[in-house]
C-alpha cells in the first residue's frame, strides 16, 4: 500500500527528570533527511535516535523537536550549594558596604544567581530509554498517519488509471475510421488531379502511411503500464521512485500518441491522457 511522506505526530512520555514531549513533521525528499532537536541533556542520544527514525522510515524530510517539560513535581530534591551561597552572601555585604544607598537584592533575585541552586542530573540511561520509546510511539503515529495519506492518494491515482483506460479505448476505436478518412482523401485527390488511381499503388501508399501511424503498440504500452501503476500500488515496501520512473514512461507513450495523431478525436484523447498523466506525476511527488 502507498505511504505519503507528508505526516506530523506527537506524543508524551513522563520520565523522572519531567514530561517528554516529541513533535515530528515531514514532507516530501528525495531522500530521508532528519534534523534533531533535542535537549542538551540527550544530545548524546541523537544516534540512537537516527536509527530509529532510519528502521522506521525510507523517505521524506522529517523534523523532530524534543523538549523536556518540568513542572512542580520535578523541583522536589533541589538543592542549594551552600559554598556559592556563602561567597554569594560576602559579595552582597561588600557591596552594601560600598553603595550603602542601593537597594539590596532580593530572595528571588538572588536564587536565580548560576550554581546556587543544582537540580540532580537524571539518570542519563533512563533518560534516553524514556525519550527512546515516546520517539517510538511518534513513529507509530506518524506511519498510521502517512498511510492515511497514502491511501488518499491511491483513490487518486486508481481514479486517474481509469481515464487513461478510456482514453486509450477511445484512441483506438479511431484507428480503423482514421484509415477510411486516409483512402478518401487520396481517392479525392486523385480525382481533382484527373488520374486514374492505381488500386494496387494506392493500396501500398496507404499501407507505408498506416504503418507510420500505427498506434497500437503505444496503446498497448500505455494499458500495460496502468497494471504495473496498480500493481505497485499493493505493495508493502516503499515505490516512490518506481512510480516516478514509470511516470516518465507514460509520458513518452502518450507524447508518441500524440506526435503520431491524424484525427481530432485521437488528439483530443491524448491530451486528455498527458492531462490525467500529469495530474499522477503531481501526486507521486509525494509518495514514500
Amino acid at each position: 500500500m502507498l505511504n505519503s511522506m507528508t505526516g506530523f505526530a506527537r506524543s508524551e512520555t513522563r520520565s523522572d527528570a519531567g514530561l517528554l514531549v516529541w513533535e515530528l513533521r515531514s514532507v516530501n525528499h528525495r531522500y530521508l533527511e532528519t534534523s534533531f532537536r533535542l535537549p542538551e541533556a540527550l544530545r548524546a542520544a541523537e544516534g540512537e535516535f537516527r536509527k530509529q527514525v532510519e528502521a522506521a522510515l525510507a523517505r521524506g524530510k522529517l523534523d523532530a523537536v524534543l523538549r523536556l517539560e518540568t513542572g512542580e513535581a520535578e523541583t522536589a530534591g533541589l538543592e542549594l550549594d551552600t559554598a556559592v551561597a556563602d561567597d554569594l552572601t560576602r559579595a552582597v555585604a561588600a557591596m552594601a558596604e560600598r553603595l550603602p544607598t542601593a537597594r539590596p537584592p532580593s530572595l528571588g533575585e538572588l536564587l536565580k544567581w548560576p550554581g546556587l541552586v543544582r537540580r540532580p542530573s537524571p539518570d542519563p540511561e533512563g533518560l534516553s530509554r524514556d525519550a527512546q520509546t515516546g520517539l517510538a510511539a511518534a513513529l507509530e503515529e506518524l506511519k498510521a498517519y502517512r498511510a492515511r495519506e497514502g491511501a488518499r492518494t491511491a483513490e487518486m491515482l486508481e481514479s486517474r488509471c481509469q481515464v487513461v483506460e478510456a482514453q486509450v479505448d477511445r484512441a483506438r476505436e479511431r484507428v480503423p475510421a482514421v484509415l477510411a478518412g486516409l483512402r478518401e482523401r487520396y481517392r479525392r485527390r486523385l480525382e481533382t488531379l484527373d488520374i486514374e488511381a492505381d488500386e494496387q499503388r494506392l493500396e501500398q501508399e496507404l499501407a507505408l502511411v498506416a504503418q507510420k501511424l500505427d498506434v497500437d503498440e503505444e496503446l498497448d504500452r500505455l494499458g500495460s503500464h496502468v497494471a504495473e501503476l496498480r500493481e505497485a500500488m499493493q505493495r508493502s515496501e516503499p515505490v516512490g521512485r518506481r512510480l516516478d520512473f514509470l511516470m516518465q514512461e507514460f509520458n513518452r507513450e502518450a507524447n508518441t500518441l500524440a506526435s503520431k495523431s491524424q484525427d481530432s478525436e485521437a488528439t483530443a484523447a491524448a491530451v486528455e491522457m498527458k492531462v490525467a498523466i500529469e495530474q499522477m506525476r503531481e501526486q507521486i511527488q509525494n509518495v514514500e
